[in-house]
């Protein structure tokens, strides 16, 4: 007879460290990393829960926002995603993706911490789209720093803009076009929860996004539309080699988790699925964690 603890439900293998050290430039390209971080280009699978749905997803070309943006369009919506230009191979691939599933895809890249880029971004959706009922605030900057003293108030600046004044400016020009019904979802970290000393400003602006989604969720409860935020533990993304974390703890990354390793894209993508979708519609002012068995929430 054979034992039951052999049998395996995991379709996937995914890789566990140690990892060859590597570092890119800012803002790093996930066509780059070993391993190749999985956003489920040949795994995810779609049912049509966001069938006919409009998305916008800021950093939609790697990490968490382009498996998001696979996701959203095997699961039926058209997608534009945001990226700098520097993004530009790795968005081509996403934008590649999302048509081969026969939905609408619209690139347009820019820098967000521009105030007046925001607003234009948000109009492209809107009109290349026909309209837009999920917004997806994903983009982030991560740049590790040992103290206070060698922190600049130009990357403390940097931080913020990105992470935070991007994430006002776009919901702010997104909110008038958003019917009942729609979905935003901004991505926050454990990092909020459990900060590094490394990561002094990073986890400031994660914290900031957890209080902006529960107040905008009593904000525009009234209105029918849904906020709610997604909190990654350490998850194999571009953000990692390229300044997020030092050398040492890029081998090892992931492997303090109870899991043993870090998660791939792939495998947060479904709760932005089911957030966004509308099963979802009693769901409002949360924040939900993926960090592999930490516990962080």
């Amino acid at each position: 007879m054979s034992n039951q603890n052999d049998k395996t439900l995991v379709p996937v293998e995914f890789p566990k460290p140690s990892f060859p050290g590597q570092k890119q430039p800012v803002p790093g390209l996930a066509s780059k990393m070993d391993p190749v971080p999985d956003h489920g280009e040949t795994t995810y699978r779609g049912t049509g829960r966001l069938t006919g749905r409009k998305a916008l997803i800021t950093g939609g070309d790697s990490g968490i926002g382009r498996a998001v943006a696979i996701a959203y369009a095997r699961e039926g919506a058209d997608v534009a995603i945001n990226y700098l230009p520097e993004e530009e191979s790795d968005a081509a691939e996403v934008i590649q993706l999302i048509e081969a599933e026969g939905r609408k895809a619209v690139a347009i890249p820019g820098d967000i911490r521009d105030e007046a880029f925001c607003q234009s971004l948000v109009k492209q959706a809107v009109e290349k789209l026909g309209g837009l009922d999920i917004l997806v605030n994903n983009a982030g900057r991560q740049q590790f720093n040992e103290s206070i003293r060698t922190l600049s108030t130009e990357d403390f600046d940097a931080t913020f803009k990105t992470n935070v004044y991007a994430m006002f400016w776009i919901t702010k020009a997104a909110v008038d076009y958003l019917p009942r019904g729609a979905s935003i979802i901004n991505t926050s970290s454990v990092q909020a929860y459990q900060p590094s000393e490394i990561l002094l400003d990073y986890a400031q602006t994660k914290a900031c996004i957890v209080a902006f989604t529960k107040t905008m969720a009593h904000q525009l409860g009234k209105e029918g539309i849904r906020v709610n935020a997604v909190a990654p533990g350490p998850y194999w993304t571009p953000l990692q080699v390229s300044g997020g974390q030092p050398q040492e703890k890029v081998k090892e990354f992931g492997a303090s988790a109870p899991l043993g390793r870090p998660g791939q894209p792939v495998e947060i993508a479904p709760l932005y699925v089911t957030l966004a979708s509308v099963e979802s519609s009693y769901t409002s002012g949360q924040v939900w964690c993926s960090d592999g068995g930490t516990g962080t929430l």
